[in-house]
């Protein structure tokens, strides 16, 4: 069996004296989706952050990774002064090089045709998430982690998201996901509730 893209052992935190998780441990592999669920404040956001490489210390465990990760917050994460295609350049640039067509295609898919060469800050707040969201049309990574992706984005993105989700999994990828709501994918789901233990 394939190493683990992402493999975690007995991660434990706690913020501000509170204890969010204890001895959590979970490994994603090829093909997976994984939903984390829980409240606001339960530590979701967290442990994504921790299985990326963003948070380095402050947990107790150990956290093995064999994946490029590409990581998306719910925060847009876009420069307001570039266009959404020079973001989409911007942020895809450190490991590899998309010609234009792919980049303005990738905005089409996310419901940015016509918008690519506006300034970034004359967009909705749910357009500029949009911006960010469509590195999932063109990022080669295979381990995406992705915190409420869902969030300002019309029934018709969800869709759309959830479809090419789907497509990633099926194509040898892997997800690991923060939502409040059920994904409606065509793969199986993990499952890990951060009021109680991992459950399959």
């Amino acid at each position: 069996m394939a190493a683990p893209l992402v493999a975690a052992e007995g991660l434990s935190l706690e913020r501000g004296g509170r204890e969010l998780f204890r001895d959590l441990s979970i490994a994603v592999r090829q093909g997976q989706l994984w939903q984390i669920e829980g409240e606001n404040g339960a530590g979701k956001t967290s442990l994504l952050r921790i299985l990326s490489g963003l948070s380095r210390f402050g947990y107790a465990g150990k956290v093995t990774r064999t994946s490029a990760v590409l990581y998306i917050g719910h925060q847009p994460a876009v420069k307001s002064l570039l266009s959404p295609r020079e973001n989409l350049a911007w942020h895809v640039s450190g490991d590899a090089s998309y010609p234009r067509n792919e980049i303005d295609d990738a905005l089409a898919r996310v419901g940015l045709n016509g918008y690519e060469g506006v300034p970034t800050y004359t967009l909705s707040a749910g357009q500029q998430r949009r911006v960010n969201l469509a590195r999932l049309f063109i990022s080669q990574v295979p381990l995406w982690l992705l915190d409420e992706p869902f969030t300002a984005i019309d029934r018709r993105g969800v869709v759309n998201l959830q479809s090419r989700l789907s497509s990633h999994i099926e194509g040898g990828g892997a997800v690991v996901v923060t939502s409040h709501q059920p994904l409606e994918v065509a793969c199986d789901i993990c499952r890990v509730d951060l009021t109680g233990s991992p459950r399959f």
